[in-house]
């Protein structure tokens, strides 16, 4: 049931929102939020939050994160992967367009990178390295 490198990789490349989990502390649950993410394979995962956010604040404090990835057509299916932070940048309207086009039909594309630019306020790219897979199909039960 555990899917091939390929299997994963090739998963974890569409354009599903992820559920992301960041440890939060000795006396919290880890934060778990929805996001959207890049990912191609044999890569680094990459995802873009506020700068001030908190769950930037836990990530750098944890220096890794899990993103979880699920379907349940045609298959049950699911990915995850966890690994280090690699790299911490600033976000450009680039990388904004770009997320935004893997998740949004073309012609809404425009309108959110405006809003989004004016409303998120400064954002950042985290780079992770997948480091640990854990994955599974149930095939057409």
């Amino acid at each position: 049931m555990a899917l091939t490198r390929e299997e994963r990789e090739a998963f974890l490349a569409e354009p599903h929102v992820a559920a992301l989990s960041v440890h939060a502390g000795a006396d919290r649950a880890p934060l778990s939020v929805p996001i959207w993410y890049q990912y191609a394979p044999g890569g680094e995962v990459w995802i873009m939050t506020g700068a001030e956010s908190r769950k930037n604040r836990l990530i750098q404090a944890a220096g890794r994160f899990t993103l979880l990835v699920d379907r349940v057509t045609p298959t049950v299916r699911y990915v995850s992967v966890e690994g280090p932070v690699v790299d911490t940048t600033p976000s450009t309207a680039e990388r904004l367009r770009e997320m935004s086009a893997r998740y949004l039909p073309a012609d809404k594309v425009d309108a959110y990178v405006t809003a989004a630019e004016a409303g998120h306020g400064e954002q950042v790219v985290l780079r992770m390295r997948p480091e640990h897979w854990v994955s599974s199909d149930l095939g057409s039960l």
